[in-house]
């Protein structure tokens, strides 16, 4: 399942609002395109829009005009400054752009700059796929052999390059013969437990259930549900987690109730330059995405809506943390910091 992919100077992306009646196409010839994309979340999930937004600096190098190497490079970070934008909350996205843009500006002329932008975003692509693949593998010894996953959002092959992050995980259990079933929330107010994560399972022969966000509590009473696996948008320093907003109900549902919490990610989600939570900026969306399912409204006109598009699970709440680098538990502060930093997975702040 291939969410992104680059195919003659342009970018595919999957359209994931239009999942799951149809699976459309969308080309992207330019990186304003590229942006719109990321914002309207055709494309979605903190790697994969890392990843799209390396290509978009690809194809802005590929459309400015060649003039003198550093005009270049200078209208090149312009377009660089508004990628990075599109999405606050992800690091992923300014860590994939100043990656990029890093290797640019080492660069001698426009012609190599153009090689290197792209050349670069590929590596960001594939290093992503074999990043989830070793997370998997690592994340799966905690997996019981008999085990029913709660997870919430869609931390899968449509998040990311490709195979998932806490997808990947439950993949990698099941591909070592462990009987795996899955309880997915619907994940309001875009429902991509409901339309991308029950899909992408039911595609891969999963044996999932879907919930409403607020059965979660009732499940996890009843032992339902045997740990909670989840991605996420950026984990801060002490190991706090801004993850798609509901996380966090769910992770002191999973607390109360004794079932571990295990976190998914790739290095490159880590903000060693970011202490803690309260230092993550929250996104907040367009009321449209509250009041409208599919277009439809569901409430009344005028009405004052709140949309903050992800929230804060304080770092007391998550019994692990599963990079690709390893499996970290609390003191998070310590074993976070002792990950490897490779010049695929450094902090940009």
């Amino acid at each position: 399942m291939n969410a992104i992919s680059w195919d003659n100077n342009r970018l595919r992306l999957l359209d994931q609002t239009r999942l799951p009646r149809e699976r459309v196409y969308v080309d992207c010839a330019d990186y304003q395109s590229v942006v719109a994309a990321i914002r309207e979340m055709r494309v979605r999930g903190a790697p994969a829009i890392g990843v799209a937004g390396a290509y978009a600096v690809a194809l802005a190098a590929n459309r400015l005009a060649a003039t003198s190497r550093d005009a270049f490079l200078r209208a090149l970070d312009v377009a660089c400054d508004e990628i990075a934008r599109a999405r606050p909350t992800a690091v992923n996205l300014s860590w994939a752009v100043e990656r990029v843009r890093r290797a640019a500006h080492q660069q001698s002329d426009v012609a190599a700059i153009r090689a290197c932008a792209l050349a670069e975003a590929r590596r960001i692509q594939e290093e992503d796929e074999q990043a989830n693949r070793s997370m998997g593998r690592l994340g799966a010894a905690l997996i019981p052999e008999r085990a029913t996953v709660l997870t919430h959002c869609n931390a899968g092959a449509l998040a990311t390059a490709g195979y998932g992050t806490a997808l990947g995980v439950l993949r990698a259990a099941r591909e070592q013969g462990k009987d795996v079933r899955v309880i997915a929330t619907e994940t309001r107010p875009l429902l991509q437990g409901a339309r991308l994560t029950a899909w992408e399972l039911r595609e891969d022969g999963f044996d999932v259930t879907l919930i409403t966000d607020s059965m979660a509590g009732h499940v996890l009473s009843r032992g339902e549900v045997d740990c909670v696996v989840v991605g996420a948008d950026r984990i801060a320093a002490n190991g706090d987690v801004a993850n798609k907003i509901g996380t966090y109900t769910i992770a002191v549902l999973a607390k109360e109730n004794g079932v571990p919490f295990y976190v998914a990610a790739p290095v490159s989600t880590i903000d060693l330059a970011t202490p803690s939570g309260d230092a993550i900026a929250i996104e907040e969306r367009p009321p449209e995405e509250v009041t409208h399912i599919a277009g439809v409204p569901i409430a009344p006109d005028g009405v004052r809506v709140r949309n903050p598009a992800f929230d804060i699970t304080p770092h007391r709440y998550i019994s692990a943390i599963v990079t690709e680098h390893g499996v970290t538990r609390p003191p998070y502060e310590a074993g976070l910091g002792r990950l490897p930093r490779s010049a695929s997975a450094a902090s940009v702040r």
